[in-house]
């Protein structure tokens, strides 16, 4: 039975889709149609929580803080409408869901950012010979 319904529903699955994890700050790009214009939406935050991992209803809540009032919206991942998404930077997240983050103010609700891998060391500089005039 589950066999059939993977079958069917691989097709609309995204193959595109970046690694989104909590804690990282994302761009979504969203198409809304409105009458019979359409536009892109394009909203950025934090993410705060990831469910259902990679099925088909898998969703995303990314939150953000506007004129000193909280934005939170849900993103199913797998929706036609949604164009792509862009991971601007990765925060280290200790916890699945970042819901603390609507209490937190100012320093509290930043995240630290996550290091990937190692960090390339800047090069050394050659040192150059200094001539003294005697």
């Amino acid at each position: 039975m589950t066999n059939k319904i993977n079958i069917f529903i691989k097709p609309h699955l995204k193959k595109d889709l970046p690694d989104i994890r909590t804690g990282d700050m994302v761009k979504v790009y969203q198409k809304i149609k409105e009458d019979d214009k359409e536009r892109t939406y394009i909203l950025g935050g934090i993410v705060i929580a990831r469910k259902h991992g990679r099925e088909m209803g898998a969703t995303i809540t990314v939150r953000k803080v506007v004129s000193g009032v909280g934005v939170e919206k849900v993103f199913p991942i797998n929706s036609p409408t949604i164009e792509k998404i862009e991971v601007l930077r990765r925060g280290k997240a200790r916890r699945a869901k970042l819901y603390y983050l609507r209490e937190a103010k100012g320093k509290r609700a930043k995240l630290k950012l996550r290091r990937e891998g190692l960090v390339e060391a800047a090069p050394e500089e050659e040192p150059t010979e200094k001539t003294t005039n005697e």
